[in-house]
């Protein structure tokens, strides 16, 4: 059973920044792609980003550019740089990894406001 740990969210005013992590109890090297989600109540989950074993990455359209997901290895955390936060980014953020069998973090509250 991989454990998954999110952290770094918080309240932040519109055009700020904040980064998160999701430390995991497996070795991010081994899996297929490391993910980040987020979810507003009474929506679908969305994805928003994706780094895969290769280091490839993928964004969703309406975070291109202002987020950024890397992975550090030797700490087996992945990190989402969040620039020029909108309030519509606002929202819990999930870690997702893909070892194979997919697993979840249980997230991280995101606040973008005045």
């Amino acid at each position: 059973q991989v454990q998954l740990v999110e952290s770094g969210g918080g309240l932040v005013q519109p055009g700020g920044s904040l980064r998160l992590s999701c430390a995991a109890s497996a070795r991010i090297a081994s899996s297929n792609a490391m993910s980040w989600y987020r979810q507003v109540p009474g929506k679908q989950r969305e994805f928003v980003a994706e780094i895969t074993s290769r280091g490839d990455t993928n964004y969703a359209d309406s975070v291109k550019g202002r987020f950024t997901i890397s992975g550090d290895n030797a700490k087996n955390t992945v990190y989402l740089q969040m620039n020029s936060l909108k309030p519509e980014d606002a929202a819990v953020y999930i870690c997702e990894g893909d070892w194979g069998t997919l697993y979840w973090g249980q997230g991280t509250q995101v606040t973008v406001a005045s």
